[in-house]
């Protein structure tokens, strides 16, 4: 075999599931582009996309790292929440609005935390651990806020932190830039970097990675804080873009990021995962909520071809996983 071919052979095989990812996402787009050609050429199709984008990426990319890990948490969409009310409330009393980024940061931060400490401590399932902290910070969101929003138009518009992180340059929405630096980190975290190294190690065996000396409890616990601070970005970018707080935000997101990552191509079992596969994971799930419509389609079949995406994409990742062992 030629060393150009071995090279191609190589590479394939090491990324075939974010290379399969990116398969299922020009699929997509080809399909959409055929059905619907003028409403596709339309730049404002593709700019509302890149509006709803980052705000999955947020999510997203930091739930690549716990479920590698072999971990999950449902807990995130009642994060993103509690964090953009924290916000909100600060801005609201007259704070500066970086203070109130900084307290909602560090509110997601203290949630992940504690859900890791409820599995790490307590020997909980986070499936359940998390479901349960979903519900509970839901509820004080509700009963805090007495279902009601919280607009802060007059305190963002003239404040010099909208412009940067949620303005438009020539045109370019800012949110992109940002999201587009988070997964550079997050993909150099993942692969390069020891914390990384260290989720890969505890998702494939991690009675072995403590042997080796990881310490597994302060790992997870580490890993649901980021996906704690991944929510509260996201939930804090929304907020801008919006100038409203809403109690129920955030909600809508906690199926549409969990499919994301599974068709980005990191499999629920742990040990394996894609920070690049999980951006066109985000790509798949953002272009369909709007591609069925463009087509014609009634807005109800988005569920069916969620659904049926999300089955065909983990039975292509579970057959190259085979190939690979």
């Amino acid at each position: 075999m030629s060393k150009e071919k071995s090279f191609l052979y190589n590479f394939a095989h090491n990324n075939g599931r974010a290379l399969g990812s990116m398969g299922y996402f020009f699929l997509l787009m080809i399909i959409f582009l055929i059905g619907a050609p003028e409403a596709w050429m339309r730049p404002n199709l593709h700019q509302s996309v890149f509006v709803m984008m980052p705000t999955l990426i947020f999510l997203v990319i930091p739930l690549v790292f716990l479920v590698a890990s072999g971990e999950i948490d449902l807990s995130f969409a009642s994060t993103y929440a509690l964090a953009a009310y924290i916000f909100a409330l600060l801005v609201k009393a007259g704070i500066d609005p970086a203070i109130g980024i900084a307290a909602g940061i560090l509110s997601g931060a203290a949630i992940g935390a504690l859900v890791g400490a409820l599995i790490v401590v307590f020997r909980l399932s986070s499936l359940v651990a998390s479901l349960g902290v979903l519900f509970l910070l839901r509820g004080l969101i509700l009963v805090a806020t007495k279902s009601r929003s919280i607009t802060m138009m007059d305190e963002l518009d003239a404040h010099w932190i909208y412009p940067i992180l949620v303005g438009k340059f020539y045109g370019f929405p800012m949110q992109v830039f940002w999201a587009s630096l988070f997964v550079i980190f997050c993909y150099y975290l993942f692969n390069k970097h020891k914390f990384g190294i260290h989720i890969h190690h505890v998702g494939d065996n991690y009675v072995s990675a403590a042997q080796m000396g990881i310490n597994v409890n302060a790992l997870k616990i580490k890993a649901f804080m980021f996906v704690g601070i991944g929510a509260a970005i996201a939930g804090i970018f929304t907020t801008l873009i919006t100038y409203t707080f809403f109690p129920t935000q955030g909600f809508g997101y906690l199926l549409l990021a969990l499919a994301a990552v599974f068709v980005g191509g990191t499999p629920y079992w742990g040990g394996l995962g894609t920070i690049v596969g999980a951006v066109f994971g985000v790509g798949i799930i953002a272009y369909m909520e709007i591609g069925v419509i463009a087509v014609g389609m009634s807005g109800t079949w988005r569920q069916f071809f969620n659904g049926l995406i999300i089955i065909l994409a983990l039975m292509g990742h579970r057959l190259h996983g085979e190939r690979v062992r």
